[in-house]
Parts: structure tokens; sequence; C-alpha cells
């Protein structure tokens, strides 16, 4: 159950999966993303709600077919300069893209870890991804004949989040803003979570999510494994390397040697997560 980040991905993302790497404005899974790119993964279909650097960065690094979003950015500073070469000049590869609402996507999670088979919402009503969207249909509800929208479920191959921690029998705890890192779980065929350090026992922490063992397939500890992201309680967000990417990610060249270095690095090793500031859990 807990192994190191590098097996857990090697176990449980393959090539041509659709993966889903979760997480809202902190908690977001970038190590497990590095790895991805590390190991070499090609033709995924990935999915988040919120794409920001590090799917630039996977998208960069030729790992993707296909994006299914609902918003790609680099937040605060500007566009995803990886993604939009890839969308219009095909560079590494040509991407895929399918662009949902935060609703329809969020509704889709549900559906999925619901075990049905598609969702039916509002969300879409006078927006223009209606007809250029297949998979956004019109339906008529049987019992007022309103007309929705229904999407279909998204039931991810591999769902990845990152967390708090985790205790040594594999149940995980994550707190702050959550997104819909519960729902892309359950909807998930396999699930790996990295998390900041692995604790005797989970303390009760207010507004908690806590993930049992019984829904996941494997745990690592990646301490600072959210970064440039921010850990609630752990790390604040980098706002500079944010900044920083917008040059690295905007020219060809820069990004290559950016990637050169990543991919010759070996992974940080799994050690002891950082100190426990003031107020942690509040």
């Amino acid at each position: 159950m807990i192994v190191p980040l590098d097996e857990a991905v090697r176990d449980l993302v393959h090539d041509g999966d659709t993966v889903a790497l979760e997480g809202f404005t902190h908690l977001i899974p970038v190590a497990a993303g590095h790895e991805i790119i590390r190991q070499g993964l090609r033709d995924l279909t990935l999915v988040r709600m919120t794409p920001d650097i590090v799917y630039d960065q996977l998208i960069g690094a030729g790992c993707a077919r296909k994006l299914v979003f609902s918003w790609g950015g680099n937040p605060g500073v500007g566009s995803l300069h990886r993604f939009r070469d890839a969308v219009a000049h095909g560079w590494p590869v040509p991407l895929e893209i399918e662009e949902h609402s935060h609703a329809g996507m969020a509704n889709r999670y549900v559906a999925g870890a619901s075990g049905l088979p598609f969702a039916i919402l509002r969300g879409y009503t006078g927006t223009d991804l209606i007809g250029n969207n297949p998979n956004i249909r019109a339906v008529t509800c049987p019992f007022s004949g309103q007309e929705l929208a229904a999407v279909p479920a998204i039931n991810p191959d591999v769902t990845v989040v990152h967390a708090q921690r985790a205790d040594r029998d594999g149940n995980v705890q994550l707190w702050g803003i959550t997104g819909v890192q519960k729902e892309a779980a359950l909807a998930a065929e396999r699930v790996l979570v990295t998390v900041e350090e692995v604790v005797d026992a989970l303390d009760p922490v207010p507004g908690e999510v806590v993930l049992p063992a019984r829904v996941l397939d494997r745990v690592s500890v990646a301490a600072g494994g959210a970064a440039p992201s921010y850990a609630h309680g752990y790390y604040e967000r980098d706002n500079e390397a944010y900044r920083a990417w917008d040059a690295i990610g905007r020219d060809r060249g820069a990004f290559t040697a950016w990637l050169a270095e990543l991919t010759a690095a070996a992974p940080p090793p799994a050690g002891p997560a950082a100190p426990e500031p003031a107020g942690r859990g509040l």
C-alpha cells in the first residue's frame, strides 16, 4: 500500500490511460506529474477541472494525446504556452481537447463515483459548448418536459491526488480548500495518493476529507509534493515559481532545457515532511 512514488506510478499508470490529477488551488499532485514525465508515459488522456502548470509540463513532455477540462491557465499569470503550442502547432505531438463547464466536470465525476452512466444539469444553457462538444447532449425531463444537458460520467483509469497525511494503514486525510478529489478517487479504477507525511494516527481536523485505505491502491510519501502550489498547514504557494514558468513555457528551447533537467534528476527521496508550522490544521 505505502510504496515509493516511482514504484507506485510504474504499477498504476500505463500508456494510453485516462489519468486525472486533481486538486484545487492547493494539494496539486505535482510530484506525481513529474514522475509520469520521468517514466516517459505516452498517449494519456489527461483529465482535470483546472489544468495549470503541471499539465502544461505533461503536455510539453509529449505525455498527452487529449485533454478533458473546464479551464486551463497559469493562475494569476496567464496562458499555458505548451498547451497552446500543442493545440495550435502539434508540438511536440497534436493535442485533442474536450472542453466543459466547471459544473459539468464536477457532475461528471459525481456520476462516475455514483456508478451512473451520465449526469444531468442546467449548466450549459446558453453556451456555445452545446453543439461543439459531442459529449454534451440535450435531454428532456420525463416529468416536467424541461430540456436539460446530459454529460457522460468520468471514470478515470487512474486518479492521482495529493494530501497532507496518511496513517500507516493507508487511510488518507486532507483538508483546507478541497475540490473534487474525493469524487475523482471514487470514480477511478485505480487511485494513487501522495502525502506530505505518514503518521501513527489521523487526528481530526475541521473540514477534513478522509479517503479510506479500501478505496486506494497506493500511497506514496512526497514531502513538498504539491509545490509550487501549497499544502494547507505545511507550506505556502510559491508565486514566483508560477511567474517564472511563463518564460520557460513560452519558449520551446527553455522548456526543452527544463525537461532535460527534470528527466536527468532522480526524484527527491521520501524524507520527513517540512517542519510543522504553528497552528497547523486550523
